[in-house]
């Protein structure tokens, strides 16, 4: 046999050997693939008792109840107010028959007086009781005079004439009691010193009262300096 013929023998059974060897290779790599296979299967479908999670629980829990309905929408009505605690003290009502006269039912008004001095006036305040059950005035009524369109005070108020009688008055229904005021003239003292202001009228606090009248007239004088008193007033009388 020449030296060609034995080399291609020798490759013949090389290439016989070999390929048992590699079907027998490739058959052990698709065993491990198909056990693999096999051995995650089985995890999937068989989790350990174990674990937790969203599936787990899904499989265990009981199933949830469902939404309750949405409560009823608040009424629209509005709730009543709060009741307000009851007012103590004057209510600015009409007086009990025989109590002072308060504001509540009383007017004001400027009489004709008994004539003035040289240098002032002197009409009377003239408060009527407007109620309808009897009521009383003792004591001297507040006087001011008031400007500016808002009732502002102009000057001091007036000086209570102490020597005055001042008797208890009771008033029938629109029965009226009088107090004598002396009003002295704006313009008989230095301007510098008066401060001379127009005045709409005149507020007037009955005795005993915080609450005020006010009593229009007209052609009056006040001094808004503080230390220039022009009022006078004396106490209450019954009317004539």
């Amino acid at each position: 046999m020449n030296a060609g013929t034995r080399s291609g023998t020798r490759a013949d059974a090389r290439a016989r050997t070999g390929a048992p060897r590699v079907t027998a290779t490739a058959a052990a790599v698709a065993g491990l693939l198909l056990l693999a296979g096999c051995t995650g299967g089985d995890d999937v479908a068989s989790p350990t008792a174990g674990a937790t999670g969203a599936g787990t629980g899904a499989a265990t829990s009981t199933p949830s109840p469902p939404a309750s309905s949405p409560s009823a929408a608040p009424s629209a009505t509005t709730p009543p107010p709060t009741p307000l605690p009851t007012p103590t003290g004057d209510t600015g009502g009409e007086p009990a028959a025989g109590d002072r006269c308060t504001s509540a039912v009383l007017t004001g008004s400027l009489g004709a007086g008994g004539g003035g001095a040289a240098g002032s006036v002197t009409p009377d305040v003239v408060l009527t009781n407007t109620g309808t059950v009897p009521c009383t005035l003792q004591g001297w009524p507040g006087v001011s005079l008031v400007g500016g369109g808002d009732g502002t005070q102009i000057g001091a108020p007036a000086v209570l004439d102490r020597t005055s009688e001042h008797p208890t008055v009771t008033l029938a229904p629109g029965g009226t009691a009088l107090a004598a005021l002396r009003i002295a003239r704006a313009d008989d003292y230095d301007a510098a010193a008066c401060d001379p202001q127009p005045a709409d009228g005149l507020r007037v606090y009955p005795p005993g009262d915080t609450a005020s009248l006010f009593v229009e007239a007209e052609g009056l004088t006040g001094c808004a300096a503080g230390d220039v008193t022009l009022l006078e007033v004396q106490a209450l009388r019954p009317a004539r």
